[in-house]
């Protein structure tokens, strides 16, 4: 009976090391990110990339590799990059791209190494539920299709019968041409104009000048980052006297800078992390973004809405990785499977909304994830 008795602690506390044993002899876990930080693109692309340099390396104990390549704003490089990331690096996940068409053009990469991809692109069309490729990837950027319908209310709500459109000659710019159109009819409101134009492009004269001559009462701007400026200055420049809208692609500060004291008065929908001061205290984002934006403004200096689509992929990952581990372990198929199960029943608060993630929504933002603000002596004010 002693024996017995003795060897009770001696098992439990072999059974003790084993677990501790195979806990520490568990893999690392790789996060792969491919972003815009040169190119067209880098006023979205830099901000992500410092971003990655906030995030811890470890989630729920385990260590966390976090490989992070550029793109340079280009599609082909992009998706190379998402191969490498799989066959070289091994990836558990994969994060990215910086924009639309790069991340469109990288699903197929994802799918066929069944490795769930969290893109920081806007397009609805990335995680579309119609298209049965999406099951591996969620995004984090609320799509154009919410934002789109807050630019529609708005406009209506300030008496905009008419409205013009230029933007990228791109998916990003189809998708917004899109979803305005849907937007607009609903409100009431015809497109009278549309135009498009190239990312890279220094001169929209031709293309401005005939939305100025369709005489519409508001303009929207279906563009990302610096390369905004560019049909907003020119707008100006031609003496347009409506309403100019922009997408929540440029809220960042460096498209401030460049559109200068042509973008007074510009109105757009933003995530809530931007303006988190002005929001009521009650607002469940508002101390999840002040966290986010301490950190980051400490080290790199003023914020960007484009960092907290970094921020935001690194919080659903750190929600979904404990629950994947409890059922593979990283490196495998199994894991991979399991952190895709685990992103999709994710429910999180985080700088730009609430993501409640479901089998048909892998972006799981509502309008909490939205407010409109007013470009006003290069800030940006909340629009009542």
């Amino acid at each position: 009976m002693v024996a017995r008795m003795l060897r009770r602690p001696l098992v439990a506390g072999l059974a003790i090391a084993f677990a501790f044993a195979a806990q520490s002899a568990r893999a690392d876990i790789n996060v792969g990110v491919t972003l815009s930080a040169t190119g067209p693109a880098a006023s979205l692309g830099i901000p992500e990339k410092n971003t990655f340099d906030l995030v811890p390396t470890t989630i729920g104990g385990q260590k966390i590799n976090w490989i992070v390549l550029d793109d340079g704003s280009d599609t082909t490089k992009a998706v190379q990059n998402a191969k490498k990331l799989v066959a070289e690096n091994k990836v558990d996940v994969i994060v990215g791209s910086t924009i639309t068409p790069a991340s469109l053009a990288m699903i197929d990469t994802a799918v066929e190494a069944e490795t769930p991809m969290i893109s920081m692109a806007a397009s609805a069309r990335i995680v579309d539920p119609g298209n049965p490729k999406t099951r591996w990837i969620f995004k984090t950027p609320q799509s154009d299709s919410l934002m789109a319908d807050a630019i529609a209310v708005s406009m209506k709500a300030n008496g905009v019968q008419t409205m013009g459109y230029i933007g990228f000659a791109d998916a990003y710019g189809d998708g917004w041409l899109a979803e305005i159109k849907r937007s607009a009819q609903t409100a009431g409101i015809r497109v009278i104009a549309e135009e498009k134009y190239n990312r890279n492009d220094t001169s929209v004269t031709g293309q401005v000048l005939k939305i100025v001559a369709a005489k519409p009462d508001a303009v929207l701007v279906g563009a990302a980052g610096t390369p905004g400026a560019t049909p907003q200055k020119e707008l100006v420049s031609r003496g347009y006297k409506g309403r100019i809208y922009q997408t929540h692609g440029v809220a960042n500060p460096d498209f401030l800078r460049v559109v200068g004291k042509d973008g007074s008065g510009t109105l757009l929908p933003v995530g809530p992390m931007l303006v988190y001061e002005q929001l009521p205290d009650s607002n469940p984002v508002k101390k999840v973004a002040a966290d986010y934006i301490n950190k980051y403004e400490a080290r790199f200096g003023t914020r960007s809405t484009f960092g907290g689509h970094a921020w935001d992929a690194y919080l659903l990952l750190n929600a979904a990785i404990p629950e994947a581990l409890k059922r593979a372990q990283p490196g495998s198929k199994e894991f991979r499977a399991a952190l895709r199960d685990a992103l999709e029943k994710a429910n999180v608060v985080a700088t730009h909304g609430v993501y409640v993630m479901t089998p048909n929504d892998h972006n799981g933002l509502d309008n909490r994830a939205r407010t409109m603000v007013r470009i006003d002596n290069d800030k940006w004010v909340v629009s009542r």
